[in-house]
């Protein structure tokens, strides 16, 4: 049993000690004894107890009804009935108080107690409900998707903030009224009107569509185009299966769209910006590698033109010297073709590269700069396969880079020697290249760096020829790594796949 905090309002004071005593014996407290409705309003309000039972005839100029009435609105204090006059005009008024039980006088214990009992359970569990209600109704207030309850007939029950926002509708206004006038959907594309969810869902029950995107036109026109919103409506079923009403759930997508966009336009900024920066890339890459051959070529042209302003031109050296700036001219468009190539990951001309004998042509290419940096070469070059199956011109263009970017390292007048070593050996199906030089060496937080694009440590440098061997390398399914030497100096690797055998 549950004990209560009862007030007991009664006229008669016999009946009401008698009252006090059948409750005290089921174990209740009494805490105010009453005979007028002024006053069990004023102890309702000062004792908060949990139960009021009430006379309907009372004292005074306000009956029991009129008190119950004011009781409920100030305090929700669950109210019982006292009466011994039972019509229907009577029972009508006093049903607008929503009581919680009636005693007809005179009443037996047992009656009492059972009404009491039914009276503080109903209370409690009312109590609970408007409390999972308020719940519920703060955690729809709370969420940003407008949400619009509608009865069996399709008409507005509940909606929150979200929803007054986006329809311009208040949930007061669109109490009671149709959905289709507080929600006006358009289709987004033609404009065309279209059903309101609700109805869809209440017609076609399970089968209705999960969700659909659709134009909402506020009220009163602030924003003629409407919003761009995705609907879902869910049936409400009541505990026999029977459709009682829906829930339209509701969502701004102009946000999200203008999100969407702008992700776009920033993909494709940033893919303009990829494409210039390759292009920029590669324009580096051209200058740097054709540098070389052009510099060969300006040098073999003023040659040629001191052997023509001779009173004698010497013609057999001349054509040499023509020789060799046609040979210039041609590696410098092989070298063009070359990274064209490499920009696509793609070999130029694939075959079978002895790569010994790559070096050594190489080298002879670079022989005047070599002496002109006096830099003592020593090679120790595998005579014999397996060779490399590549692009010899990009093998080479390695070879030339790494060589270059050697001599480079030596140019300081304070070093005590100037010494280029390359070998060349192979082992478990993998060719290596050693470049060693006798430089100042890599410091080790450029070991990783070195290789980037456009990243370099010389004044005059363009950072292009490393980046450019490492491609050249990882198109070939190898590897190029840079070390400082043991003595000094740096190290760079490179290790390629080969097919031993021959050409």
């Amino acid at each position: 049993m549950i004990a209560a905090r009862i007030l007991i309002v009664e006229d008669d004071r016999i009946v009401a000690r008698d009252i006090q005593h059948q409750l005290s014996r089921m174990g209740h407290v009494v805490v105010g004894m009453s005979a007028s409705g002024e006053d069990a309003v004023r102890l309702a309000c000062s004792q908060q107890p949990d139960l009021v039972l009430m006379d309907i005839r009372l004292e005074g100029e306000m009956d029991g009804i009129e008190a119950a009435r004011r009781i409920r609105d100030a305090q929700r204090i669950p109210i019982v009935f006292l009466t011994a006059y039972a019509n229907d005009e009577v029972v009508q008024r006093a049903s607008l108080t929503e009581p919680f039980g009636y005693l007809l006088k005179p009443f037996e214990e047992p009656q009492m107690r059972t009404v009491i009992q039914m009276a503080l359970y109903k209370h409690a569990s009312d109590t609970r409900l408007r409390l999972s209600e308020r719940r519920y109704a703060a955690t729809l207030a709370s969420i940003r998707d407008g949400v619009i309850l509608c009865n069996r007939d399709g008409r507005v029950d509940f909606m929150n903030r979200a929803a007054e926002t986006m329809t311009g509708w208040t949930a007061a206004e669109a109490a009671g009224q149709p959905l289709s006038a507080v929600f006006v959907a358009v289709d987004e594309e033609t404009q065309e009107p279209l059903e309101d969810f609700s109805a869809v869902v209440l017609r076609s029950g399970e089968f209705a569509p999960p969700e659909r995107q659709s134009r909402l036109l506020p009220r009163g026109g602030e924003e003629p185009a409407g919003i761009v919103v995705e609907e879902r409506c869910s049936a409400i079923i009541d505990d026999r299966g029977d459709l009682v009403g829906s829930i339209l759930v509701f969502r701004d997508l102009t946000q999200r769209r203008r999100i969407a966009e702008a992700l776009r336009t920033a993909q494709a900024d940033l893919a303009h910006i990829g494409r210039l920066t390759m292009m920029g890339e590669l324009a580096a890459a051209v200058a740097h590698e054709v540098n070389q051959p052009l510099m060969a070529i300006v040098t073999n042209a003023g040659t040629c033109l001191q052997h023509l302003s001779q009173p004698q031109p010497d013609l057999d050296r001349t054509r040499v010297v023509v020789e060799r700036i046609v040979r210039d001219a041609q590696r410098a468009g092989d070298v063009v073709r070359s990274i064209r190539a490499l920009a696509r990951r793609t070999p130029v001309d694939p075959g079978w590269v002895d790569i010994s004998a790559l070096i050594a042509d190489t080298l002879e290419l670079v022989r005047a700069e070599l002496r002109r940096a006096r830099v003592t070469v020593e090679t120790d070059l595998r005579a014999e396969p397996p060779w490399v199956h590549g692009d010899r011109v990009q093998l080479q263009q390695l070879v030339l880079n790494l060589v270059m970017n050697a001599i480079e390292a030596m140019s300081a007048d304070d070093l005590p020697e100037r010494r280029l070593r390359i070998v060349t050996g192979s082992d478990a199906g993998l060719i290596r290249v050693r470049v060693e030089d006798s430089g100042p060496g890599i410091a080790d937080a450029d070991v990783d760096d070195i290789f980037r694009a456009l990243y370099t440590t010389k004044p005059d440098g363009l950072g292009m020829g490393l980046s450019i061997s490492r491609s050249i390398v990882e198109l070939h399914g190898g590897r190029l790594t840079a070390t400082p030497g043991a003595a000094g100096g740096s190290v760079f690797e490179v290790v390629l796949p080969v097919s031993p055998g021959g050409k």
